[in-house]
């Protein structure tokens, strides 16, 4: 492995979506991240599916490349055991069992601390270790719908297909593994510089809280409440889904300049110049009017056309694509967003990779997602080298 974390070892714990993210960004980064998973089973999201590639759901595929899976029971002692051997050689714990779960097995912070005294350990549950929903499970479809973001996602209830919907991937699980993944490599950090270890204590509605971001503070400053305005943004205009002849465009205009390039393109350079329209706010209280009437000039031309036409004017613009168009996009493609990694079993697996680009500390996207304890002798074999050698970083 390459990348910036070699010197890293993450005891992943987690399973379903937001640990699983955290621990595959950490082992995209080049950390050794060791999954621990029930045997026979394993991680509940290795069955979701369809689709399935041989054994193993998509699922499961998305969220842990890079990673070497080990079987243990912790109802056991045996399966106890090997979670506190392989926290001693660890420098991060990831899970997300339900507040105090594992403490009533003895691998709760303070049971890792005991063998490890610097260890990260970082705890993601749906509602964190304290308050009324302390003991409550939690998925992110309803965290979406708790956490406000479904009140302000879809189309209002008086227009066609109008009510609340859900963002159409786990969003609340990825931010919540990026949240967890920043968080314990900020304890590192502070190790690094102290020599102290932490518990941090991450749930799913604080992060979805979290990132209601211009939403929330909307609300604060103003005191309304805010709504479903479909593709619309609430503080910037234009910035909607138009339709064209034969599809439909995104306009994204972020600021005065960028509109007035914008309406030299529709062939009304007027219009920037109108107070009703010549600054954002005054396109934000007016948006009604100002919407109506792109609509009708996008309307009459086709798709290809405005993309030409705002694209040479640098009006940020584009179209609607599929998964699949936007996967095979040419800058997607050049920037090798999508690569094939050896499988064991079924020769090789589809990934799409890290984004993150590091000059000095290249990433190798060379390990697929693991099979079922595959490497449940190979750590045996590790953890015996290391109880003879006493290494015990």
């Amino acid at each position: 492995m390459t990348g910036p974390l070699t010197h890293v070892r993450v005891l992943d714990l987690s399973r379903i979506m937001a640990g699983p993210w955290a621990g595959q960004v950490l082992a995209d980064l080049g950390a050794d991240v060791i999954k621990v998973e029930r045997p026979g089973t394993g991680d509940d999201t290795r069955s979701w599916g369809p689709p399935f590639l041989g054994s193993e759901s998509g699922y499961f595929l998305s969220a842990n490349r890079g990673k070497r899976s080990v079987t243990a029971d912790i109802a056991t002692i045996e399966g106890r055991d090997l979670v506190r051997r392989l926290a001693a050689t660890s420098d991060i714990v990831l899970e997300n069992f339900k507040a105090g779960t594992l403490d009533r097995y003895g691998l709760g912070y303070e049971d890792l601390r005991a063998v490890k005294p610097d260890i990260v350990y970082c705890s993601i549950t749906g509602f964190g270790q304290d308050g009324p929903r302390r003991d409550q499970a939690a998925y992110d479809f309803m965290i979406q719908a708790m956490g406000g973001l479904m009140s302000v996602t879809g189309e209002p209830d008086d227009r066609p297909g109008g009510g609340p919907q859900k963002v159409g991937v786990p969003i609340v699980d990825l931010f919540t593994g990026m949240y967890a993944a920043t968080g314990v490599l900020a304890a590192l950090a502070h190790r690094d510089r102290t020599g102290e270890g932490d518990h941090i204590d991450l749930a799913m509605l604080d992060v979805q809280v979290g990132v209601l971001a211009n939403q929330a503070m909307n609300h604060l400053i103003s005191g309304e409440v805010p709504v479903r305005r479909g593709n619309r943004h609430p503080n910037i205009q234009p910035q909607d889904v138009y339709p064209c002849r034969d599809g439909h465009l995104v306009v994204a205009v972020g600021n005065d300049a960028q509109f007035t390039r914008f309406c030299e393109a529709l062939g009304f350079p007027e219009l920037a110049a109108d107070p009703d329209y010549a600054t954002n706010e005054a396109r934000v209280r007016n948006v009604e009017a100002l919407t109506s009437r792109i609509r009708r000039t996008l309307a009459g031309g086709e798709l290809s056309h405005w993309l030409r036409e705002l694209g040479v004017r640098s009006v940020p613009c584009g179209p609607i694509n599929t998964v699949p168009m936007a996967l095979a996009d040419e800058q997607v493609r050049h920037r090798g967003m999508v690569r094939q990694l050896p499988h064991p079993a079924e020769g090789a697996v589809p990934q799409v990779v890290s984004p993150l680009r590091f000059r000095n500390a290249a990433l190798d996207f060379a390990a697929a997602p693991p099979l079922l304890g595959q490497h449940d002798d190979e750590i045996a074999r590790e953890l015996g080298a290391e109880a003879v050698s006493g290494h015990n970083p």
